[in-house]
């Protein structure tokens, strides 16, 4: 018999991916039985996006706030109240396993339930692929230090990839029971199907460098068809980015992303640093043509079912979006290319994954929880 939680605690931030992340597993926990409290960390979500969860049976939603610690500006004095606070949350709540999606919120936590740590992305792993030979910042040597110790102080790690979990390790060292998980999505609502344009679209938070605007909008520059950007170019904490050549449709509601999605005959990505990428996913499973930048991540997520970049070079991406452009037989088989390719990465395959790994840190905690059979 596995062993399975029936009450799992979820920690979320309303700012980023691991939202999408988040609430998507919980509707496939729920499905199978698993209770789910969904803990929002950092600024509160939307109103469209905390009704999302109130449609989902078996989730609860919990508003905590405290800092994230990507945005804390006074170093570890600003998260070190937070494992305590999660630790206490869950006692109150009677939950079997918590599942949290930062690990410095694992650090020290006063706990005897099973800790499940997801590693999407963490700061030492993204200055390694988009600052590269820089030093690190004397500054935020402190988050290196809190995010080692919650990898180490976890039951099991969760890495979106193999190519982040090989991230890790490098940046961190050895992590026991570290497991890689892939991310999933159900894809975008069909709101039908409008005519294919000629435009490229790209899709994502150009705040952050790691997306690499710069070399996007150098390419916009050059290749024929327009490209249109998705996304914030304003971050939540001050940063600010420009684009002179790509076109700025602003942040979209998931319906109008749906529609530009299927419109788009080609998804571009020159990500520097992307540890899985659900914004290409998405494109995928709408169809587009993929081209991406040639880091390990996208090679082993897409590898014979894209076109591959070197990530900083805007010429060569801007030649291959014209090369697409110009053979509309090429671009429909490699968009049914990735649409096939895409079929892996759904939400079943990924709640079975997670349950296994949830019913691995489960064994190894000897603290008594209320456990389901399957």
């Amino acid at each position: 018999m596995t062993p399975t939680p029936r009450r799992v605690m979820m920690t979320v931030d309303a700012v980023g991916g691991v939202w999408r992340y988040a609430v998507d597993l919980c509707r496939s926990l729920s499905e199978r039985g698993v209770e789910t409290v969904l803990v929002v960390m950092g600024p509160p979500p939307s109103p469209d996006l905390e009704a999302e969860v109130r449609t989902i049976g078996g989730v609860q939603l919990v508003v905590l706030g405290g800092s994230l610690d990507w945005m804390a500006d006074a170093g570890e004095a600003d998260i070190a109240t937070i494992p305590p606070r999660l630790a206490a949350l869950a006692a109150e709540l009677d939950v079997d396993l918590l599942h949290l999606n930062l690990p410095t919120q694992a650090v020290d936590i006063p706990t005897d339930k099973p800790v499940v740590v997801a590693a999407h992305s963490c700061l030492a792993t993204w200055w390694n692929m988009v600052r590269g030979d820089e030093p690190f910042p004397q500054a935020w040597r402190w988050h290196l230090a809190a995010t080692r110790a919650g990898l180490q102080r976890a039951d099991a790690v969760i890495a979106p990839s193999r190519a982040h979990a090989s991230g890790i390790r490098a940046a961190y060292g050895h992590i026991d029971y570290l497991h890689t998980v892939h991310n999933a999505s159900a894809g975008i609502a069909d709101t039908g199907a409008p005519s294919p344009a000629a435009f490229a679209l790209a899709a994502g938070r150009w705040w952050d460098d790691a997306k690499n605007l710069a070399t996007l909008d150098e390419a916009a520059g050059l290749c024929r068809w327009p490209i249109r950007i998705a996304g914030a170019l304003n971050g939540p904490g001050g940063e600010r980015r420009e684009a002179t050549h790509a076109q700025p449709v602003g942040h979209l509601s998931r319906p109008d992303m749906a529609r530009l999605v299927r419109s788009a005959p080609i998804f571009v990505s020159p990500a520097l640093y992307e540890p899985f990428g659900l914004a290409v996913l998405e494109a995928a499973l709408g169809g587009s043509a993929l081209v991406l930048s040639d880091i390990a991540s996208f090679r082993e997520l897409w590898s014979d079912a894209a076109v591959f970049v070197p990530a900083r070079d805007a010429a060569a991406l801007a030649a291959a979006i014209d090369r697409l452009a110009d053979d509309p037989d090429e671009r429909q088989r490699l968009g049914h290319a990735a649409h096939d390719r895409a079929q892996r990465y759904n939400l079943s395959a990924q709640a079975d994954a997670t349950l296994a790994v949830y019913a691995e840190a489960v064994q190894r905690v000897p603290a008594p929880v209320q456990l389901q059979t399957a």
